[in-house]
């Protein structure tokens, strides 16, 4: 009997390392399998990090973009203004606010991007900084240009408004293209594509409105 106990015992003490021999194993392997899961998560996560990091770059031709086209929308704001208190059509009315109603919002855009890489947000044109704009940025209304719309009324200022808003947003558009083509950062390639879309419709309803289509 006793003998046969100790047999016991022993076959028992054998299961019961066994036992823990597998359970040790099974630990080490999700361990082994869990640092194998970190790693992929580790790796899985380290490309999408460099691209948000790269989605946040940005070039010279995005701080050109950005304090050109701040510029650029500021004069159309000011033709719409003049449109909302001169035009004689309810379209052009309709139109001039749609104009300022996009163009308001990406300027605190674009001054916003600016500040955030440490650049200068472009003050306020004078007159005589309007002509100078114009002859370095495409579709810019000169000085004289501007007092010729302001003191126009009437149908004569609705046409005038049209066909110099038509020439503003080729120019914008053309702006914006350079921008699709050399830009890096992601928002303002966006924004550009944006104002192509819109400004490209806009372009063809002042056509139609002046007859010309």
């Amino acid at each position: 009997m006793t003998a046969h106990r100790a047999l016991v015992r022993r076959t028992a003490l054998s299961v019961t390392a066994g036992a823990a021999a597998l359970v040790l194993a099974a630990c080490g392997s999700d361990s082994g399998s869990g640092g194998h899961d970190m790693g992929s998560m580790e790796s899985d996560s380290s490309p999408t990090a460099t691209a948000s990091a790269k989605a946040g770059d940005h070039n010279d031709a995005d701080v050109d973009f950005s304090k050109e086209m701040i510029q650029h929308h500021r004069q159309a704001v000011d033709m719409a203004e003049l449109a909302a208190d001169r035009a004689s059509s309810q379209e052009v009315k309709d139109l001039a606010t749609k104009v300022k109603g996009a163009q308001d919002p990406e300027i605190k855009t674009m001054s916003g991007w600016l500040t955030s890489w440490g650049e200068d947000v472009p003050e306020g044109m004078s007159a005589d900084m309007g002509h100078d704009m114009s002859s370095a940025m495409p579709g810019m209304m000169s000085g004289t240009d501007m007092d010729k719309l302001e003191k126009a009324s009437g149908a004569e200022f609705d046409t005038m408004f049209l066909t110099m808003m038509v020439e503003h947003h080729e120019g914008a558009v053309e702006m914006a293209e350079t921008e699709k083509a050399d830009g890096t950062y992601g928002p303002a390639t966006k924004l550009a594509d944006d104002v192509v879309t819109a400004q490209t419709a806009e372009i063809k309803q002042m056509n139609k409105m002046l007859g010309k289509s």
